[in-house]
This record gives C-alpha cells, structure tokens and sequence, in this order.
C-alpha cells in the first residue's frame, strides 16, 4: 500500500494535464502535483512564468472548481469553473456576465458576478468569479464541508452546483505556500 501512495501523484498526472483549466489552452507544463482528500494542488508552468491552482476534480465528472494564484501576485487570488464541452471553442470570448452567490456550509453568503467565458481552441467553458471578501470565503472553504454555488443565467434560471470542501484547506495552504516561495 505505500507503494501506491508514491504512484498516485504520477498516476493524477495525467488526469491533471487534462483538467488543468485555461493554461491548457496554452499548453502549460502541470507539475508538482499532491493530493488533498478530494482536492489537488499543483503548479503551471510555462518559461519562467508560474500558475499555482488548488482543484476540485471528484465532485463532477465534467466540472472542475479551482483557486488559483500567479507568482508575482500571490495576493490576488482567482476563483474559476471549468465546464467541459463537446466541442473546440471557435473564438475567446465573454459570453455573459451574471450575479452569484457562493457559501460554504451555513456560513456567509458571498455575492458576486460571474464572468461566462470561452477561450479559443478549448474545449471548456469557464466561469470567473469576481467576489468582494475572496479571503473570507477561502477561510471558509479550508473549515467548511461543502461549497454551495448559485449563477442567475436569466431572471428565472438559476444554476446550482455543489463542491465537496474535503482536503481544500490543505489544497489552498500548499498553493499559497509554493506561490510565495516562487516569489523569493
């Protein structure tokens, strides 16, 4: 059984290439990879640039929740929804902007917008977060059980997800970790 602990980052590889959001676009290098319960941490790279991204991969089998950080800006964290599609994207674009609301558990209700956006040559359809207390509810996420999200696409058109928080405190603290110790 040790033995497979010591594969199982080199066996997530792969899962990970696949998963790895908008820097898949650009073919980015994953690496670094650690499991936390059902979340991951790992690093982007491309030259001398660096992504550092906490996941959720297990709660959807084509949906991934991520925090997300970059060397140089480790203080402005992002928050993004990876949806896969059927298809390549013809063109990047934002296709809308709606009211969300996110909460962790029975704690605070974060609203915000999300940003609908599509990125050429990707299969994905992304959804940016923009929330006004980011650090609050990431203090939240690392304490708190499940991830409750609410998009408006329309007036009457909500849509819900829900993202297991097991190993995410774990996830985010690595991810802040490694995204300052690139910025020594």
């Amino acid at each position: 059984m040790p033995r497979l602990s010591r594969l199982a980052p080199l066996l997530l590889l792969p899962l990970c290439l696949a998963l790895a959001g908008t820097a898949s676009a650009t073919d980015y290098n994953t690496g670094d990879v650690r499991a936390h319960g059902g979340w991951h941490s790992l690093v982007l790279s491309l030259g001398e640039e660096r992504h550092f991204r906490a996941i959720d991969q297990q709660s959807y089998s084509d949906a991934i929740f991520s925090v997300n950080a970059s060397a140089g800006a480790c203080d402005v964290p992002w928050l993004e929804l990876r949806v896969a599609l059927a298809e390549n994207q013809a063109e990047s674009a934002t296709v809308n902007r709606v009211p969300a609301d996110l909460r962790v558990d029975q704690a605070t209700i974060h609203s915000g917008s999300a940003a609908f956006v599509t990125e050429r040559g990707d299969d994905g359809f992304y959804v940016r977060f923009a929330l006004p207390d980011l650090e609050l509810l990431l203090e939240e996420m690392a304490e708190g059980e499940l991830l409750r999200l609410r998009m408006m696409r329309g007036p009457d058109d909500p849509w819900f997800m829900v993202f297991g928080l097991a190993g995410a405190g774990e996830a985010i603290e690595r991810l802040r970790r490694l995204c300052d110790e690139a910025g020594r």
